[in-house]
């Protein structure tokens, strides 16, 4: 459980993990998927990328240092079908899905559909780290000092549960309910952070859009219609949080786990659902037992900062209120006001002073720059100029202050 607050990591001034690929490691990957290089001519690009995009997040002030995600082709890697008891499927059959999820009714309503998914065909186990190798790689190109800093982000718990039509996700000989199915996710979180702690991380961010989905009406509406299911969304929401804890309960107290929410962040800057946090804020910030929430706030369909209010004195929030969607440039002082905000917020919740509430806070983007490899609508110099952009914005509200 998050009994104490934890700082740095995070810091005042954040990013969410990906980072937009350079053009030549974009074409020498297309390259190996038309057999045209081998993966050992990828690995030279995606080193060489990483130590580029390391370089530049140290020059411009950042301490949760990532490798910009210049392994993935989507921002949650490969942890699912690493594991023994899952299975990758390209061009999979729509009625397994749950129509109504913002992300597949996003693809279905314009024509697509989803291209692969990955799905459990046998009994869970966790046989090896995916994401490890990335780690150790960022690990030995920064200073020492810094190592317990730089930041890995992973793939959510339920991410593979929750797309799927009630008694989709997994078979039912082999699990007869959630609670089981859960229980071996559980234990192959617990093995996964273990290894990534053993080799030296101590700053884990799980991505999770679906969490922002239980925010959205319609989703919500979609659900309450859906004669399949079983249990209420809320029931859902609840199963889910005790899952996160599961995940996270065995941890050591100086690993910092943060969860990131947001409402969609594809191809070209699209996004997938609207809605505040109202209706989950209190289960969000009082029941799941992570150290800080990283949270969309760039435009009105993230709602207000009212639920802030249910922030305990023990988490931090870092508020994404710059846009990595599109290359217009947010008014600082604007900006200013919004943390201001946020902190009254925070303080009349807790009753303390907004000095105490500002000190669990932070600032960032609302989501990575290229949750797909592809990339937002966004340029190069245009990501430099926003991360420049929170990194002075943090310097205006926490002088001094990483």
């Amino acid at each position: 459980m998050a009994s104490n607050l934890h700082r740095n990591p995070p810091f005042r001034a954040e990013h969410l993990g990906s980072l937009l690929r350079p053009e030549n490691l974009l074409k020498t990957r297309a390259d190996l998927d038309d057999g045209k290089v081998q993966q050992q001519q990828l690995t030279s690009v995606e080193d060489t990328a990483v130590k580029d995009i390391v370089d530049l997040q140290i020059k411009l002030g950042f301490h949760p240092i990532s490798d910009g995600e210049y392994r993935r082709h989507m921002f949650w890697g490969t942890f699912f079908p690493g594991m023994e008891g899952f299975k990758e499927i390209k061009n999979p059959d729509v009625d397994i899905f749950r129509m109504y999820m913002p992300d597949i009714a996003a693809f279905t309503e314009s024509g697509h559909k989803p291209g692969e998914s990955v799905i459990c065909t046998g009994k869970i186990k966790h046989i090896g780290s995916t994401y490890v190798e990335q780690w150790n790689y960022l690990k030995s190109i920064v200073p020492k000092e810094r190592v317990h800093e730089c930041k890995i982000t992973m793939a959510a718990p339920e991410w593979y549960h929750m797309r799927y039509k009630e008694g989709k996700a997994y078979p039912k000989d082999l699990y007869p309910s959630d609670k089981e199915y859960f229980a071996d996710i559980a234990k192959a979180y617990q093995t996964e952070l273990q290894i990534l702690y053993d080799n030296g991380l101590r700053n884990v961010q799980i991505d999770d859009p679906n969490l922002a989905y239980f925010c959205s009406e319609k989703m919500l509406a979609g659900w309450a219609k859906d004669p399949l299911n079983t249990k209420t969304s809320d029931q859902t929401l609840d199963d889910y949080i005790d899952l996160y804890n599961a995940c996270i309960s065995k941890r050591p107290s100086d690993m910092h786990v943060g969860v990131h929410l947001c409402r969609g962040n594809f191809v070209n800057s699209r996004h997938f659902s609207e809605g505040g946090y109202d209706r989950v804020a209190k289960k969000l910030f009082q029941n799941l037992h992570v150290n800080t929430y990283y949270l969309e706030y760039d435009t009105p369909r993230s709602g207000g900062f009212e639920p802030l209010k249910s922030l305990p004195k023990n988490k931090n929030v870092i508020l994404g209120v710059i846009t990595s969607k599109f290359p217009e440039m947010e008014d600082i002082e604007e900006m200013k006001k919004k943390v201001y905000q946020a902190a009254k917020y925070v303080a009349d919740g807790n009753n303390e002073s907004k000095k105490d509430a500002l000190q669990r806070l932070g600032v960032s983007p609302q989501c990575g720059f290229a949750s797909h490899s592809s990339g937002n609508a966004v340029k190069r110099d245009d990501m430099v100029k926003k991360l420049r952009l929170v990194r002075k914005l943090a310097d205006s509200v926490w002088l001094g202050e990483p």
